[in-house]
């Protein structure tokens, strides 16, 4: 039986090893979800959503511990880790008290005495989630599937498999029944050969755009409901007259957060000319006062990334970069030493087939981009296969709003940088993927619309 290692981003050493799941246990997990499913999709909404608010309650409880498992085993600074736990049980918060809104019957009038529609749980979701939110990315949709009356399995990124089986057992501390939220320790191909099974009614997955092609392939071929959020290259986009110290100091967080490793990171900084100079040198002095080393110094800004791996294809995009002939305002590339660092890198004056503005980067750097006026912007901002967020910075605030009606992205902020938010939608366009996770939009991806007449 194979293992899975779990190894620290900062140090290098070996957190534990664990035994991938045989096929009896995986087996032995499904027909346990199932299962549950026949009963937690039975108990009263406000049942449910009780189970959900003492979710909340274990997460803040054991928030410093668990923000401390993350960073041990994904590398992020432990104040963001904390966010992170924090922001689970703030979800949590919204769905057990919306849950029942969100799902309440509608009726319409038609020829019927009485007609509408009601929602119900699709049944048991299979998630393939990554590793740069640990904790987020699976409460982002097993929340309000779980208030939803669907039972979840989790199979987790290979890199933190400590936090994967932390997540099965927070909800067995909050009380919910057996088998309502578990774990699967499998690979990649393991976890989409489940997708086929007739227990598996759907499959949210979040992750690279060639792995989501073969979820949707799989979930496609055997009629399943899926959703994928595949990533993104967000455009920054600075007018003229923005607010330039607010703005340079918000990119830093935009690009730097999580160490870059995050799907709406602003990823291209898109700055008119007139100020790009201005711009540059400000931010740049912004990135130059980031504190980084140890992630569980509460003082540290950012850690390493996630792996050597991600450290090493980062490193290689930005050789190829500087080989089209790109312009380095701040040197810096892998630190030496121990662990995954690698030192922000910024750079101008881009060939605009280089590898950091057509491929999306996860990691410390920023290319900026300049751009002669609105209509260049736009085009600029939509030359990619992505469409996930963007921001777009000016003190003329119906001119910001004009311009999000061209720019095509499924989350777009105005004088602040991308954030998901539990009260409103979320989710991409174009190769950054398809449906929606949060809101009720997105707890309604998982549940079946029942249309209804009497007459």
């Amino acid at each position: 039986m194979g293992k899975i290692r779990s190894v620290n981003p900062a140090s290098g050493e070996l957190n534990g090893e664990f035994d991938i799941h045989s096929r009896q246990v995986i087996d032995e997990k499904i027909q346990a979800a199932r299962k549950a499913f026949d009963e937690w999709e039975k108990e009263p909404i406000v049942e449910r959503c009780f189970s959900i608010e003492c979710v909340a309650e274990v997460l803040r409880d054991r928030k410093e511990e668990l923000a401390e498992l993350i960073t041990t085993e994904m590398g992020k600074p432990v104040k963001e880790s904390l966010s992170e736990i924090e922001k689970c049980a703030w979800t949590c918060d919204y769905f057990s008290q919306s849950a029942e809104t969100f799902l309440a019957a509608e009726f319409v009038e038609t020829d019927a005495e009485t007609s509408g529609f009601v929602y119900e749980p699709v049944g048991v979701v299979l998630s393939i989630m990554p590793w740069n939110f640990p904790f987020w990315q699976a409460l982002r949709f097993g929340i309000p599937a779980l208030a939803g009356g669907n039972t979840v399995l989790l199979k987790h990124a290979s890199n933190v498999p400590m936090c994967a089986l932390e997540m099965e057992n927070i909800f067995t501390e909050a009380g919910l029944p057996e088998g309502t939220y578990q774990t699967l320790l499998v690979d990649g191909p393991t976890a989409s050969s489940l997708i086929s099974r007739d227990e598996i009614n759907a499959v949210s997955f979040t992750g690279s755009r060639s792995a989501g092609e073969k979820v949707a392939e799989a979930a496609g071929k055997n009629i399943k409901k899926f959703i994928l959020e595949l990533g993104g290259s967000d455009p920054l986009i600075v007018l003229e007259d923005a607010d330039l110290g607010k703005v340079a100091k918000a990119a830093v967080s935009a690009r730097f957060q999580n160490c870059g490793q995050s799907c709406i990171a602003a990823k291209r900084l898109l700055v008119d000319e007139k100020i790009a100079e201005d711009f540059t040198d400000v931010f740049a002095d912004n990135v130059e006062k980031l504190k980084i080393g140890d992630p569980m110094d509460a003082g540290t800004d950012m850690g390493p990334l996630a792996s050597e791996k991600q450290r090493d294809i980062l490193g290689g995009q930005v050789e190829r970069t500087l080989k089209m002939g790109a312009n380095v305002v701040l040197e810096g590339g892998i630190k030496e030493g121990e662990g995954a660092y690698y030192m922000p890198v910024v750079l101008n004056d881009i060939n605009k087939m280089a590898p950091v503005v057509t491929e999306e980067t996860f990691g410390p750097v920023a290319p900026i981009i300049t751009f002669k006026n609105e209509e260049e912007a736009i085009s600029i901002a939509n030359s990619t296969e992505f469409g996930l967020g963007a921001s777009i910075w000016s003190r003329e605030t119906e001119r910001a709003m004009r311009m999000t009606r061209h720019i095509e992205a499924g989350v777009i902020t105005i004088n602040n940088v991308v954030a998901s938010d539990p009260r409103l939608p979320f989710g991409g366009m174009k190769k950054s993927g398809v449906g929606r996770e949060l809101y009720r939009t997105g707890m309604l991806e998982f549940m079946n619309i029942k249309s209804m007449k009497v007459y």
